[in-house]
């Protein structure tokens, strides 16, 4: 089944210079946090994953959001909202892109556990991997520096 993109705005033909809103380049100026999906019950796989594996420190969520399931964790400014989906289907093309210190014993790490991780040398002189978390979604590694 195809799935129809829902019409939120103006078409691809609609969007010109002069629809632009005014001041447009000052409007967005940060990143708050960044949303994975997951199915109902496969928080704590996930927690081991995110948390335990990568270094991912959880985040307590607001008491309103708790009915909702999922949680939330971070490392230094960065922020994602782990949420459930009941028509959950992994991201196997978007993907959020983590910085590590030490790309080759992270990689070790997850093949002992069982993960699959691959190497992609595409890019000259940058160290990653993709790899798909317990429920699907791909993620990328890169080395810092």
């Amino acid at each position: 089944m195809v799935r129809q993109a829902m019409a939120v705005g103006p078409t691809l033909a609609e969007v010109t210079a002069e629809t632009a809103v005014e001041g447009a380049s000052n409007m967005i100026v940060g990143l708050d946090h960044i949303q994975l999906a997951l199915p109902a019950g496969a928080e704590d796989i996930m927690r081991v994953f995110y948390c335990d594996m990568l270094g991912l420190q959880e985040t307590a969520k607001p008491e309103p959001l708790l009915k909702r399931g999922g949680f939330w964790a971070g490392a230094g400014t960065i922020m994602i909202h782990f949420g459930t989906d009941p028509d959950f289907h992994p991201a196997t093309k978007a993907h959020p892109a983590f910085l590590v210190r030490e790309i080759d014993g992270l990689f070790a790490v997850l093949t002992e556990r069982g993960y699959t991780p691959k190497w992609d040398e595409a890019l000259q002189d940058v160290a990653r991997f993709f790899v798909n978390d317990p429920v699907g979604n791909r993620i990328e590694i890169l080395k810092q520096g």
